[in-house]
């Protein structure tokens, strides 16, 4: 019934411009205009083979109280000390246990961060 090699998922912006610049320069992610929609400000991160995100612009967006985007890795020690470096701060969360990093190793072991416009992402380590 649906194409789910083509399905992507969606969060919202107050500022496509400083999305752009967090996800893109910041994190370092392919971050482009959605061919066709530029007037409209839409933005899509390209996370390979086949695989968006659509960011739009909702000027009285309000943040989700839950994550909207996981980013696997491989190292999270090393990542996180470098979305520090980068001026990224990780989330610390009652009733998780987190170290002085705000990693919590449990399984997976995960940090959250928020964007610019409060989004909730996270780098994620599966063991």
């Amino acid at each position: 019934m649906f194409d789910t090699t083509r399905a992507f998922g969606s969060f919202a912006v107050t500022d496509t411009d400083r999305a752009r610049a967090f996800y893109g320069g910041t994190l370092g992610l392919a971050v482009g205009p959605v061919e066709g929609m530029e007037e409209h400000g839409l933005l899509r991160i390209d996370l390979g083979e086949g695989r968006n995100v659509l960011i739009y612009p909702k000027p009285d967006h309000e943040p989700a109280g839950f994550t909207v985007l996981n980013l696997p890795v491989d190292d999270i020690d090393a990542t996180v000390d470098e979305l520090g470096r980068r001026g990224v701060e990780t989330l610390r969360y009652e009733g998780f246990a987190q170290d002085e990093k705000g990693i919590s190793r449990g399984e997976p072991t995960v940090a959250w961060f928020t964007d610019p416009c409060g989004n909730v992402c996270s780098v994620i380590q599966e063991a």
